[in-house]
C-alpha cells in the first residue's frame, strides 16, 4: 500500500518503467491535475496516452471550468493523446483506479482513495493507494465505458448538469455552511466572503512595462510571440499561500465568462502564465482591451479601458476568479 509520494508512484513511475497508456476511472477528477500530469508526462520524452473517464456525473454534475478545461486538453497538441469520458447515466462510480499498459499489455494498476485532483496527488490530504493486477483495472475501465460519453459530444448538457462557474463551488461550499440543499447564492455577496487580492498590472514607478508583464512577447529580435504575457505577483502576495506553490496548476475563471488554465512561473514563482501557451493571457487582455492581436499595450489603453490592477477571489485552491471589469 501507498501512503506517500502518490503522483511519482502512480502517475509517472510506470511510464518511466516503459508503459505509454493510462486508463482512469476515478470518481472525481479536475482539468488542472490533467494539465499537470500532462506536462510532467510530456518532460519525459515520451508519448503517453491517457483516456480518463470521470465518475460521479450522474449524481454531482460537471463543473462548466472543468468540462471547457477537459475540452481544450483534448484539442491541444502534446507529447500524447489525451481522452475524456463522463458517466452520464446511473448509477455514478465512485472508484478510483489507474491502470497502465505498454502497448496492449497490462502492466500494473493502482485503486484506493485518490481522486483525478491535484489535492489527492499533491494537497495535504491522507490517501492510499494499493498495486494490484493490470487485467483487472481494465476490466473494470471497460466495463463503466459502456455507461459514458465524450466530453467534446455536444449532448453533454443534456445528459448531464454542466454547472457555470463560480455558482458550482460557491453553491456546494454555501450548501456544507449551511446545510440547505436549496440555498441560493448570491454571485458578488459570495464573492465578497472569499480571500481577495488587487494586483496591479504596473510597476512600482507606476508604468505599464514595455517589454515584461503583459508586453513580455514584444521581443521582435528573440522571435517571440508579441502576445506572450504574465502577470507578476507582488512579493507581498508570493510570501502568502493566497495562490498555490509553483509548478501546481490552477483554473483562473474570469468575470466575462473565459476559463484560463494557470500556472506560477518564474524565479520564485513571481509570475502567473498561461500553461501550454503563454500567449494565451495576451491574447486574453488585448481582447479585453479591444487591441488588435500582438499588439502593444501602453498604460494609457488601460487607462481609458478604465483600470490598472486586477481583482483576485480564491474560490479552492485549484479555482479563482478574476475580476478586469471596467469601471
Amino acid at each position: 500500500m501507498f501512503t506517500d509520494d502518490l503522483l511519482e508512484r502512480v502517475l509517472v513511475e510506470p511510464a518511466r518503467n516503459g508503459a505509454d497508456k493510462l486508463y482512469i476511472v476515478s470518481g472525481y477528477a479536475s482539468a488542472t491535475m490533467a494539465s499537470r500530469h500532462i506536462e510532467i508526462l510530456n518532460g519525459l520524452k515520451k508519448q503517453i496516452n491517457i483516456e480518463l473517464i470521470v465518475g460521479m456525473c450522474p449524481n454531482d454534475g460537471l463543473s462548466q471550468k472543468d468540462h471547457e478545461g477537459f475540452q481544450g486538453l483534448v484539442a491541444r497538441p502534446s507529447g500524447g493523446r489525451f481522452v475524456c469520458r463522463y458517466v452520464a447515466y446511473n448509477p455514478p462510480v465512485h472508484a478510483k483506479v489507474y491502470s497502465w499498459c505498454k502497448g496492449n499489455d497490462p502492466v500494473v494498476a493502482f485503486s484506493g482513495s485518490a481522486n483525478y485532483t491535484q489535492p489527492s496527488f499533491t494537497g495535504p490530504r491522507r490517501e492510499a493507494m494499493i498495486p494490484h493486477s493490470a487485467g483487472e483495472g481494465l476490466s473494470f475501465y471497460d466495463l463503466i465505458l459502456q455507461d459514458t460519453v465524450d466530453c467534446t459530444d455536444a449532448r453533454v448538457p443534456s445528459l448531464i448538469e454542466v454547472y457555470e462557474e463560480p455558482f458550482y463551488t460557491l453553491r456546494r461550499r454555501t450548501e456544507e455552511e449551511t446545510e440547505e440543499a436549496g440555498a441560493t447564492v448570491s454571485l458578488p455577496d459570495e464573492l465578497n466572503k472569499l480571500q481577495q487580492v488587487s494586483i496591479s498590472l504596473l510597476d512600482n514607478k507606476g508604468q505599464l512595462p514595455e517589454r515584461s508583464g503583459l508586453n513580455w512577447g514584444q521581443r521582435p529580435e528573440y522571435n517571440r510571440d508579441p502576445n506572450q504575457a504574465y502577470i507578476r505577483i507582488p512579493l507581498s502576495v508570493a510570501k502568502t499561500n493566497f495562490f498555490p506553490s509553483i509548478g501546481e496548476h490552477f483554473t483562473i475563471l474570469t468575470d466575462d465568462g473565459k476559463s484560463l488554465i494557470c500556472v506560477r512561473a518564474q524565479q520564485g514563482g513571481k509570475a502567473i502564465h498561461t500553461t501550454h501557451n503563454n500567449s494565451l493571457l495576451g491574447e486574453y487582455f488585448r481582447y479585453r482591451l479591444g487591441m488588435s492581436s500582438g499588439s502593444a499595450i501602453t498604460k494609457e489603453n488601460l487607462t481609458v479601458y478604465g483600470r490598472t490592477s486586477v481583482d483576485f477571489y480564491k474560490i479552492d485552491d485549484e479555482t479563482y476568479w478574476m475580476d478586469f471589469g471596467s469601471n
